[in-house]
Parts: structure tokens; sequence; C-alpha cells
């Protein structure tokens, strides 16, 4: 199935945002099912979940999952990319249908959006330069630490992280920053870590198949600790109609049972991170 990807920028993205009314109930499935097209919101930089390939095309794990989404909808999926704060600030407005874009269902982001299903889980880790001497995350305490501005990784250093989910392993804060420093995107603070040790970071918390793939296309960065929790990734969707809500979680379920999540884990990750470990 071919896959539309539009880049907001400007003007494009000022005009989307200035319908901010909620979905009344059935009218998000309704225009998927009349229209034949699911647009979802990801991002273009953060391999592998989501990506720009060199034929400047969208893909990755997350990308996948909303493709087969929107197949089993049984339409064709479109694809735009605002900025994260405006995707989990929720009242899309008919902007978007969906996210499924490796969110965390929070307590704070519950109360404007709908999280139908978990989808996999992902430990979240700390990244190092190669020349640092930290040996584990309690080297981290008193250090610069860089994350992606208003996600999960930021509530945790900031100790003010509440994941609403069932079946979350629990967890424990371990790591006590001299300074957190927030970045549009977890690929932009290991961009700045990569430029040496101290330099301008110390470290990076972000998704350990994140990291992983950094250092894979060859950044100087290494693996440091143990993961500091089990993060459940869900699909998410605004408030506001449930028949929506209900049919993407009976989707994600068939996936789930079918095998399909499993094989697109294997496929981006090397391994099953469908289950929580």
């Amino acid at each position: 199935m071919q896959t539309k990807f539009a880049l907001l920028t400007g003007l494009g993205l000022a005009a989307l945002l200035a319908s901010t009314d909620m979905a009344s109930a059935g009218e998000v499935l309704d225009r998927v099912t009349k229209s034949k097209t699911l647009t979802m919101s990801s991002d273009p930089a953060y391999p592998p979940q989501s990506f720009l390939n060199d034929k400047n095309e969208m893909e990755g794990f997350d990308i996948d999952v909303g493709r087969e989404i929107a197949k089993r909808l049984g339409a064709e999926l479109e694809i735009i990319t605002p900025a994260w704060e405006v995707i989990t600030a929720g009242n899309w407005g008919g902007r978007w249908d969906i996210s499924v874009g490796s969110m965390t269902p929070t307590a704070e982001r519950s109360r404007v959006l709908d999280f139908p299903a978990i989808y996999y889980f992902t430990p979240a880790s700390f990244a190092v330069h190669k020349d640092s001497k930290a040996k584990s995350i309690a080297d981290l305490n008193g250090k610069v630490i860089g994350v992606c501005g208003a996600c999960t990784y930021e509530l945790y250093l900031k100790k003010e992280l509440k994941i609403d989910a069932e079946g979350v392993p629990p967890f424990e804060y371990n790591v006590t920053p001299k300074e957190i420093r927030s970045y549009e995107t977890d690929a932009n603070a290991l961009d700045d870590l990569r430029l040496g040790d101290g330099k301008r970071l110390d470290a990076v918390m972000s998704a350990l198949p994140t990291i992983e793939g950094a250092i894979k296309s060859g950044q100087p960065l290494r693996v440091v600790g143990e993961p500091a929790f089990y993060e459940p990734l869900a699909v998410a969707v605004d408030k506001g109609d449930p028949e929506f809500s209900a049919k993407v979680k009976e989707i994600i379920t068939a996936m789930h049972q079918d095998g399909t999540l499993t094989d697109l884990s294997m496929k981006w990750y090397g391994v099953d991170l469908t289950k929580a470990m």
C-alpha cells in the first residue's frame, strides 16, 4: 500500500493549527471510512521507529505499524509531521486521526488523549560518548544530560514520571542530573553528545533502540548501565470518539494475537519488544 508523506512547515502547519475542536463520537471513524485515508502524525528523525530514507520516504517500525492499521481499516496511510509538543497537547481538531509515535500513556497525557492499546515496550536507557569514564548510571549523577523536550525521559529526570498503564514493571529514580538539557528530538541530543565527552553533554537518555541505531550508524557512543525503566508505547487518538478508539483497540489486539507486531519488532529491532521484559 502506498504511503503519502507531507512535512508540515511554516504556513502549512499554521493553517492546520487553526482548528482545535475535539472529535465528536463516530466522527473520526466515519471520516476515515468514507475518505479511505488514515492521517497519522509521525517524526521524520526518530530511527528506527520513524525516519526519512535515502529516497525521502518515511519508514520504520512505527510507520509499518501505522500502515498495517490503515490497511485493516481499508484505508491508505498519509503521514504528517507536527512537533511532538503539538501532538501531546491533544485537541487535534481533525488535523490528523492517529498518533503511532511510540508515545507513553502518562497520567498527564491521558487528560487530553485516549490510548486505545499498547503495541510494544522499549527499554529507556542512557548513552554516553565512547570516551566517557562512566561505567554505571550512578556515574551520571551531577552531569549534564540531554533529552527530548516534553517526553517521558525528561519527566523521569525531573522525577515526575507517572505511567498510566497496567503491567508496567516498577522503576526507581536513580539519576539526579546537574542540568537537564531539552531538545526538539532525541536525534538532536545525540548529535550534541557525539561531539565529545562533556563538550555539550555528558549523556543522553533515550529509547535503547534509538541509541543502538545511532551507534550502528557510526556515532561514537555507547550504552551505559541497565535500562532505567521499561516504557509502554501506545497508539494515541484524540478525545471524544469512542467508536474510533474501540476499532483501533480491536485492530491492535488482533495484531498482537496474529503475530504481526512481533514480526515487525523482529524486523526493526531484532528482538520481540511486544511484551514487557
